[in-house]
Parts: structure tokens; sequence; C-alpha cells
């Protein structure tokens, strides 16, 4: 097969579900403006050179329903002839659309595609506004439709997670977030138009809009002694509290994808190959140890090793799954080169748009610190893990 190259990933920032700044912003138009600044960041691309957009989105409905992924390219300005896709795989839904998008250029269907992801928590809460477990099947099989925090429960009961490890992880992962803030290093974010309505002299609302240009759940009070105060959420006598829980966020992002052939004709520099991919599944009551069963998966099918790796990008759906698969992979010893800029516990988990969210940071990670190869992962609703494998372009 064809090599896929990506040359352009950003996002737009993270914004807390019903109080942040996108809290008034429809995800079309989160969507809209990520994939217009992917074109428009890259050399040479017309919207109608792009053969089809592949968008990851956990709850795809109400706002964010229809067929986002078609929609969303003819706001923003895509000719007819660009087709597109919405791809439902929970919290990795972002990735599988950026694995699809490669695919058709590995296999030769395109030449250009773009994969991304997107998701608005305040518009379509968790779950979805009507969701209707199957009657006869929820008896026997309940743990599908369990609540997530329930199978973080579960992680850290069964694989020894204490709440002191999991606070002090929660507590790094603003602090890493801060310190990546204060010194710019977000580079992969891109300014985004925020809606507001602001009441009016006469008693109507008007709408008015400014720029957003950092992720407005970062914390930079946390101590473990503040977190250590938290109650549980979800156990009467748990672990697992909203300060050691990802946030719940809005926000998008995008990917263009190329192949070799449209590289070297547009005059663009590609910054990585996505050279694997996988998905597993594991047992849906600790559906938070994907990553520990995706990552070797996904080593093995590269041919490369946890200490071939540069970076990675785990993402912090609980402090506790996050940490049960650092330690399950064997690479604990790592900590400074996981998450170097944060995770979900600071930033966010915009659901169907997180995969595409973590391509955008570890590609720009990977960049800066001249990393060859770079791993990105995440535990998925339901009993699974994802994982990808990138290698930087010299």
């Amino acid at each position: 097969m064809r090599d896929a190259y990506i040359v352009t990933s950003v996002r737009t920032p993270g914004c807390r579900r019903g109080k942040g700044a996108f809290k008034d912003t429809r995800p079309e138009d989160l969507l809209t403006h990520i994939m217009n600044a992917a074109v428009e960041k890259t050399t040479n691309l017309e919207k109608g050179d792009v053969d089809d957009i592949m968008i990851g989105c956990s709850f795809p409905e109400a706002e964010q329903g229809l067929n986002i992924g078609r929609l969303a390219n003819q706001i923003a300005g895509f000719p007819i002839s660009v087709s597109g896709a919405t791809v439902n795989r929970f919290c990795s839904s972002g990735l599988e659309a950026i694995s699809l998008a490669a695919l058709r250029v590995m296999a030769g269907w395109s030449d250009i595609t773009i994969g991304g992801g997107v998701e608005s928590m305040t518009y379509v809460p968790m779950g979805g506004n009507l969701p209707r477990p199957h009657p006869e099947h929820a008896r026997v099989q309940a743990d599908l439709y369990a609540s997530m925090g329930i199978t973080a429960e579960n992680v850290a009961n069964r694989y020894d997670v204490s709440r002191e490890d999991q606070d002090e992880f929660a507590c790094q992962s603003h602090m890493k977030a801060v310190k990546a803030q204060q010194e710019g290093l977000f580079t992969e974010i891109v300014p985004t138009p925020a809606a507001q309505y602001v009441l009016q002299e006469n008693g109507t609302y008007q709408k008015e809009t400014f720029l957003q240009d950092f992720d407005d759940g970062v914390r930079p009070t946390t101590t473990v002694e503040g977190l250590a105060k938290l109650r549980p959420v979800f156990a009467a006598n748990g672990s697992v509290t909203a300060g050691n829980s990802s946030q719940t966020t809005d926000g998008a992002a995008a990917t263009v994808i190329m192949s070799a052939e449209m590289v070297k004709k547009l005059g663009v520099k590609p910054i990585a190959k996505l050279k694997c991919y996988t998905t597993v599944g594991c047992e849906p009551d600790e559906m938070g140890v994907g990553p520990a069963v995706a990552i070797p998966k996904v080593l093995d099918l590269a041919g490369l090793s946890t200490q071939d790796i540069g970076l990675w990008e785990i993402n912090e759906a609980f402090a506790s799954q996050a940490l049960y698969s650092v330690r399950k992979i064997g690479i604990e010893d790592q900590m400074d080169k996981i998450n170097i800029n944060g995770g979900a516990i600071a930033l966010g988990h915009p659901l169907g748009c997180t995969g595409a969210k973590l391509c955008a940071t570890l590609l720009a990670n990977m960049q800066r610190l001249g990393v060859k190869y770079g791993v990105e992962s995440m535990c998925i609703g339901g009993g699974m893990g994802a994982a990808a494998v990138f290698e930087l372009c010299d």
C-alpha cells in the first residue's frame, strides 16, 4: 500500500461543557472553522482538491446529527463534489476518522482526504438525548450500558490504583497544562470564533462573537490536597471524583492527509506518516484498560517496542485507567514522555473529537522535539481500546 502523509493537523481550544467559551457555539460552526483553517494552513491546497472528509462524533444527533461530516463541509464552502461521512467509535471516533481517511489514500482510492472530529457536549449530553438500551439484552449484559465512571471505579478496585495516586496524576495533568500554556506550546490550536448572547437594553439578546484561543478548563490552582477533599462521584466509598476524571468539553479538530504524489505536486512538507492503527475489545465493565491491550497490539503490528516510542498521548478518561494502562504496559519510568502538555483531566475530553485532537497535539510535540515515533491511545465506551503509531517525516 501507499504511504499516507499527514500535512496539517489542527484543533480548536477545548472548552468546558455548559460553562466554557463554546457553550453557545453550535458544533457545525466549530467544525466548519477548523476544517477551513486546516485547508488554509496547507500549502497550495484548494477545497476542491479534497476527495472525501471523515468526521468522528460520539453522539451524532440533534445539532451534530444528520451526517455532520457532509453538512459541515458544505457549510464550510467545500464544492458539492467533496463527499463526507460521520464515524462513531465513541472515544476513538476522531482517530478512527483519521485512520479511515488515511486508508483511502493508502489504498489508492483518494489522493487528498481530511479526517477529524467534533463534539459539543453542551448541545448533546453524554449518552445522547434519548438513550434506549435493548430491554432484554440489558438484563444479560448490562455492563455494555454501564456508566464509564463505574468502569473507572472497577479498574481502581481490581488493579489497586489508590485514590492518592489518582489525585497526584490529576494534579500533574493540570500542572503540565499550565506550564504548556505559559510557554505557548499548544501550537496546534487555531483561535476560534465563539458565540455569546448578550442582553440588550431593550430586553432582547444579540448574538456576538469573540475569539477563543486557549483551553479554558485548566486550573492553575489545583493541588493534591484540594483534590483529596472532593467526594467520590460514582460510588459512595469510591475513589473516582470529578477532579481525577476528564472534563466534559466542546471542541473540534481536523487533519489533512495526502499521497506522496500530491505532496510532491503541491510542494507540501509533510509532518508525519500514519504507520499503524488498531482496535481491540475488552470487558465492558472495565473499558478503561483499553490502552493496555491496544498499545501492545499496535506496537507489534509496527514492529516496534515501547523503548522506540519518544512520546505518548494516552487519553485521560480517568486517572485510574490511565495509570493502570501505563503500569500494565511497563512505561511508568517514561512519565516524562506521557501527555507532556497535560491530558484530558486538565484539557477536556470532547468525546468524538478527542482522537483527532490528540493527533494534533502529538504531532505538534513530535515536530518540536524531533521525536521519530509517537503513540496515541484511548479507552472506548462499551469495552474497547484503540492505538495508533505516527512516524515523523525527515
